[in-house]
């Protein structure tokens, strides 16, 4: 099943040509873009889409965004942005990005779990295995998302998405699989 894209951007030419990245992806559907938040919260209420890709001028308060709706939100960046507002976002898209990258970003911050489940594919991420790496050292949410410089919501997505994949649901099991899998050593956890 297709991922739901909605674009939020004031810029024609830059929502043009990330429509024009994704193109063809058969993994994203692009909606109809917006180019004001002034009726974005209805949008999302009847589009319900599965990541919500946001110039992040336009808002000053992400999670008003999500309200019950998972949508992962990702940051479309093209001019300076304060680091700790984009902490509050899934993922950052630099319009300096390349395709594989933006694609890649998209992709990590809302994985679609029914392709995994029907392929067969439970291999982690990039970005799962470095949280599950901090949650095998003991790290709390908070610092994991912290380290790896994305919001708390984005963690806590990783660490459902592990334990999914995995089937294990305890930390010590987690950790157990880490270092069966050499993801850590011993010596890591002391």
């Amino acid at each position: 099943m297709k991922q739901r894209l909605l674009i939020v951007e004031p810029s024609e030419l830059i929502i043009e040509g990330m429509k024009s990245f994704l193109d063809g992806q058969a993994r994203f559907k692009v909606l109809e873009p917006e180019m004001t938040v002034d009726h974005l919260n209805e949008r999302l209420l009847a589009l319900r889409p599965d990541i919500l890709l946001i110039n992040p001028t336009l808002i000053d308060n992400v999670a008003n965004l999500r309200g019950e709706n998972p949508m992962a939100v990702i940051a479309l960046v093209y001019q300076y942005i304060e680091r700790d507002a984009l902490k509050r976002y899934d993922g950052i898209i630099d319009i300096r990005d390349s395709r594989a990258v933006m694609i890649e970003t998209l992709a990590q911050a809302s994985p679609d779990e029914s392709t995994s489940a029907a392929t067969g594919n439970y291999q982690l991420t990039n970005r799962e295995t470095a949280v599950l790496i901090q949650m095998a050292q003991g790290k709390t949410n908070k610092e994991i998302a912290d380290a790896l410089n994305v919001s708390v919501h984005t963690v806590i997505s990783h660490r459902k998405n592990i334990t999914h994949k995995t089937g294990i649901k305890s930390v010590a099991g987690l950790t157990v699989y880490a270092m069966l899998n050499n993801l850590i050593d011993e010596s890591s956890l002391l």
